[in-house]
């Protein structure tokens, strides 16, 4: 499994409105001027991400886009699924005819579909939310209190 730009840019661009919109709709621009991606990729990402319901849009000098539902209610794996497709590792695609069938589907069983459960579990059980919080942490720490 590779993510590619589209799912890690359009991850980055999810959390940027979970953390900075507060219900209000963020310019693509800024999104993208803050992320360091360029706008006309972020279009072709916001359009899925639309079309998936997991953003909405509003148009005019006060409009951009904003999440359609709460941060807590959108996870990593549905993100990346709408942006990628299936989140699982290719597993034993050799088509290879005379070999013993029964060794690659005892590593397909054990290993491969395993992994795949594993690797879904991890994306289904992360948050936006849980990345802004994350995120908030993290800037917390290089916050400094000055007292005079």
């Amino acid at each position: 499994m590779n993510i590619s730009t589209k799912g890690r840019y359009g991850l980055r661009a999810m959390v940027d409105i979970a953390v900075h919109s507060f219900g209000d709709y963020i310019p693509l621009k800024i999104i993208a001027e803050r992320q360091a991606i360029s706008e006309n990729y972020l279009e072709q990402v916001f359009s899925i991400l639309r079309k998936a319901k997991l953003v909405k849009s509003a148009r005019g000098s006060q409009g951009g886009y904003t999440l359609s539902t709460e941060a807590s209610k959108i996870t990593v794996g549905e993100v990346l699924r709408i942006l990628e497709g299936d989140l699982n590792i290719a597993g034993d695609v050799d088509g290879a005819s005379g070999l013993d069938n029964n060794i690659k589907v005892c590593i397909d069983t054990i290993v491969w579909q395993e992994v795949n459960k594993q690797i879904n579990k991890v994306m289904d059980s992360v948050t936006l939310q849980d990345l802004v919080e994350k995120y908030k942490s993290l800037n917390s720490e290089y916050t400094l209190d000055f007292i005079i």
